[in-house]
Formats: C-alpha cells, sequence, structure tokens
C-alpha cells in the first residue's frame, strides 16, 4: 500500500525518537551516495567499484607483526594492501585514525587501524575521507608501523571507497541489545559481535572435523533427496507441498534414514550425510523447524559399535572447533574425554527417579509414579512404555555428564532391531548431556517381514489420529527384501552440539538464520 494510500485510521509515521534520527541519517548518506555516482560518472568510473584486491588479512598482520618494534617494521618496509569496514574513525586535524575490520579472526577480532593524512593521500582525497560514514567499506595501501602506544597500524598512501553504507550500524562497543534483532539481522551481528563471529567460526570448524574424521573412517559422504514421496525416518509432523510437475503431494525431509538404508542394500557399506532436515513442529531454545544432523550407517556394526564410535565422533568435533574436549555449559564442566555413562532405561529410573528396582519393573507403580507427576499414561500402555515415559518425565532433565540410554521398547522404536533376548526392547541408544538428546542410533531391522509389520501398526496409529506416525514405505520394504547386512546407524543432531561447543544457551544462538515469525 502506498503511503498516499494510507487509511485515515493508521497512526502518522514517527518524526521524532530513535526511528526518526534513524531516517535522517539514511537521508544524509543517500545524499552523499548520490554525490559520489556524479563524480564517478564524472571521471569515467563507477560508485562500487570491483577491482581492488586485498593483498593481506588483518589477523595474520597481526599475528606475523603485532610483536615487532616500529624499528623493524620501518627496516622491513613492508607495504600492505587491505580492505574491511569501517568502524572507528577520530578525525584530527591534518592527520586521523580509522579501524577497519575484515573477515579474518584473531587477537583484535580481524581488525586493524589505519593512520590517514592529508600529506600522503592529497588535499582532496583526505577530504573525503573526512565525509565517510561507519559502515562503509574501504579499500587501503600503505606501509605498516607502530604508533607510538604500540598498536600495529597501517600508514595509509591510497584509500578507496569500496562500498557505501546506507544504514547506520549499531554502537560498535554496545552491539545490538535486542535478541530477536540479532537472529533477524545476522550479518549486523556479526558486524558488531566477535562472540557472534567466533561462535558460527566454530561451528564451520566442527563441521569440518567431523566431515574429515568420517572420511578418514572410511564412510563415504552421499547426498540423498530432500523432497521425499513419502516421509519417513523418524516419528515427526512433515512440511507437505506440491510438486507441479509430477502433480504430485510431497514431503520435505524429516530424515534421510531410510535413503541411507537403500545404498547400504546397494553395497555401499559406511555412508554419512550431514543434511538438513525440517519437522514441522513446535520452536523452543532446543528445537528449530530447520535444523542439521548428521546420520551414519556402517555395516556389520551393532549399536554398540555405534556408541563407541559416537564418542570418538563427539571428541574430534569439540577439539575442532575449541582444540579441547572438556567443555563450559552454563557455568558447569562438561568431559567429553572420559567414557561415557551406559544405563538402562530401568537402571536409569533406580539412579535418577528414586525407585528399587522391584519398583522399576512394577507396571502399577510406574503408573502410580506418573500420575503423582501429572502425566496419565494411556491404558494400553505396558510396562517398557511406563518405564519409557517416566524416563522422559523425571530422568532425561538429570543427565548432565554423557549418558548413554539403552534398551528402549520396541513401540517407540519402530526402525530399530529387537533384541535376541529380550523382544520387547530393541538396540537402541539415545545420548544425552546437559539434560538434552544429542544422539540417536540403533542396530538396524533388517527383516523386512518385521519392518512391514511394524510399519503397518504404524500405519495404524497415523489413521487413529497420530500425525506423527509413519507411512508404510513399501519401496523400503522392496529394498530389505533385496537384502541388507547386518547394519547399524546413529543420527547426531548438530544443531545441539553446537549449542554445547559454544556454550550457548539458545539453538537460535547456533544457526545463522534462525525460524522466526513474519515481521509485521
Amino acid at each position: 500500500m502506498t503511503p498516499e494510500h494510507t487509511p485515515s485510521s493508521a497512526p502518522a509515521p514517527s518524526t521524532t525518537g530513535p526511528a526518526a534520527d534513524e531516517n535522517q541519517l539514511i537521508t544524509e548518506r543517500r545524499e552523499k551516495l548520490a554525490a559520489i555516482r556524479e563524480s564517478a560518472k564524472a571521471s569515467g568510473g563507477v560508485a562500487f567499484p570491483n577491482d581492488f584486491k586485498p593483498a593481506n588479512r588483518a589477523a595474520e598482520l597481526v599475528a606475523a607483526y603485532g610483536e615487532r618494534s616500529n624499528e623493524e617494521l620501518e627496516t622491513l618496509n613492508l607495504t600492505v594492501s587491505v580492505a574491511g569496514r569501517m568502524l572507528l574513525k577520530r578525525v584530527m586535524g591534518k592527520a586521523s585514525f580509522c579501524t577497519l575490520q575484515d573477515g579474518s579472526l584473531g587477537a583484535t577480532g580481524g581488525r586493524i587501524q589505519l593512520f590517514v593524512t592529508k600529506d600522503a593521500l592529497g588535499e582532496a582525497a583526505y577530504e573525503s575521507f573526512k565525509h565517510l560514514d561507519l559502515g562503509d567499506i574501504l579499500g587501503a595501501e600503505g606501509l605498516l608501523f607502530k604508533t607510538k602506544t604500540g598498536e600495529l597500524s597501517v600508514r595509509v598512501t591510497t584509500l578507496r571507497l569500496l562500498t557505501k553504507s546506507l544504514r547506520p550500524l549499531p554502537d560498535k562497543f554496545h552491539g545490538m541489545s535486542d535478541q530477536e534483532q540479532k537472529y533477524r539481522q545476522r550479518y549486523v551481528d556479526l558486524i558488531t559481535d566477535d562472540a557472534a563471529r567466533a561462535r558460527f567460526t566454530a561451528r564451520s570448524k566442527a563441521l569440518s572435523s567431523i566431515r574429515q574424521f568420517m572420511v578418514d573412517h572410511g564412510f563415504m559422504e552421499v547426498e540423498t533427496p530432500m523432497l521425499h514421496p513419502i516421509p519417513g525416518g523418524a516419528n515427526a509432523k512433515p512440511f507437505v507441498t506440491h510438486h507441479n510437475a509430477l502433480d504430485q503431494q510431497m514431503f520435505l525431509r524429516i530424515a534421510p534414514e531410510l535413503y541411507l538404508k537403500r545404498l547400504i542394500v546397494g553395497g555401499f557399506e559406511r555412508v554419512f550425510e550431514i543434511n538438513r532436515s525440517f519437522r514441522n513442529e513446535g520452536i523452543s531454545v532446543r528445537h528449530n523447524p530447520e535444523f542439521t544432523m548428521m546420520e551414519f550407517y556402517a555395516a556389520y556394526w551393532n549399536h554398540h559399535d555405534l556408541m563407541d564410535y559416537t564418542e570418538q565422533v563427539l571428541r574430534h568435533a569439540a577439539r575442532g572447533a575449541t582444540g579441547s574436549a572438556t567443555l563450559s555449559y552454563g557455568g558447569k564442566t562438561v568431559d567429553l574425554d572420559a567414557p561415557f555413562t551406559r544405563l538402562t532405561v530401568r537402571d536409569s529410573l533406580v539412579a535418577y527417579a528414586g525407585l528399587s528396582a522391584a519398583e522399576a519393573g512394577d507396571v502399577q507403580v510406574l503408573r502410580a509414579k506418573l500420575k503423582s507427576l501429572g502425566e496419565e499414561p494411556p491404558a494400553h500402555w505396558k510396562l517398557p512404555e511406563l518405564q519409557f515415559g517416566l524416563f522422559e518425565a523425571v530422568v532425561e532433565e538429570q543427565l548432565w555428564n554423557p549418558t548413554f540410554i539403552i534398551d528402549y521398547p520396541v513401540e517407540v522404536s519402530p526402525l530399530a532391531r529387537a533384541s535376541d533376548t529380550d523382544p520387547s526392547i530393541t538396540e537402541r541408544f539415545e545420548l544425552f548431556i546437559t539434560g538434552r538428546e544429542y544422539a540417536n542410533g540403533f542396530s538396524e531391522l533388517n527383516d523386512a517381514e518385521d519392518q512391514a509389520a511394524r510399519f503397518q501398526a504404524q500405519a495404524a496409529n497415523k489413521d487413529a489420529g497420530d500425525e506423527e506416525a509413519m507411512y508404510y514405505d513399501a519401496d523400503f520394504i522392496r529394498a530389505l527384501e533385496i537384502g541388507m547386512p547386518p547394519t547399524g546407524g546413529c543420527g547426531i543432531g548438530i544443531d545441539r552440539l553446537m549449542m554445547l561447543i559454544t556454550d550457548s544457551p539458545s539453538i537460535r544462538d547456533v544457526i545463522l538464520f534462525p525460524s522466526l515469525r513474519k515481521e509485521g
């Protein structure tokens, strides 16, 4: 709706306050850009040049020369060229200082100081510099030296405006104070908050470390579809879309599991995928509808092999990102170096729910315990389901140190292999740290007839109204009928792992662009 068609009942735009001040600054910057365009046009240039190639990065210069004396630097006579965003500026007569920040990270956060003088640039260029704004992207060349205060700087001989910033940045010393604004405008958050830049750099390092670790252990990285004709691989509510060319309903991937196991059938004995998955469910500090996880599958492994390997993966990721497997989260230590604890669901009730071994195996005691907590267990729940329900209600949040919970009931594990000694439970585990689930794995079900029966049970649950129950996947059953070797598979939640590694309280802190309600 254009301004002249705004309904009369709409509030008039504010003419005072922060918004008005910002609008005035934007107007002034647009006027400067218009003048720059005219000047560039007159001289045959462009307002946004694309021919400056910085030869150096701030963090590398500081690391290499930050401890050198000015006398040493004068002897070296180093000419450098840098480019970045201007964050600070101090104009002092014929000589001024400004600070550039580039994409490097180091002791100074990717920043280096420029010393700009009228004598070196000439009067016209120096006057232009004085009218530059914070946020502008500059290219500079000059000699490296140390100021009297010992700060590594560039004595500028050439300075160019590469990109005009039309919007003012938040105060560099305080950054963005509104947390939701930080999520919405991550590009500004990364400019003004060194911790945010370091957090996402750590995420990148951890992912690279995981990927290399998998390849070094004989796993092949693969890519599987994100659009599925049948959602599968987890109990979750999918996002639904429509494929116009095929004229059929499709679903965004809730997990890559069934496709990865098809590859095991096809003869690739170790595969992994670092994937984006989507679940049309709630949003919280632990949940984002679009998230990253890694799933990996290995022929001839069981759930014990998977647990051993998962420990190694998490330690390697932590070391790759931070240099240590001993982490701090919320002010408490989390030691990934120590062997992870392993408890059955029943044993965890004894350890954390205040039950005796006999009580943990008593249906009536468990049902009463759940009711006392305000939980109403369904009438059809048997012992394994009641144990699992009480585990979720009481135990899960207490598992601070890395703990594998094993022996899950078959009713909540439709894709896992049942135990050979107790068919009511499966060879499944979940890994909990800081009271949160980080991984889920199991010895895979490779009995096609058993899997078909479980799919049918899930389909019946869906018909009865369970939106998260699985569909019957006939092609996956056909793949199992071809024959899948004994296999172990595991999924690791990458976003939650990054929360742990970077000591972040919310999943939104470790996702560059988290899901948010559309701005009004």
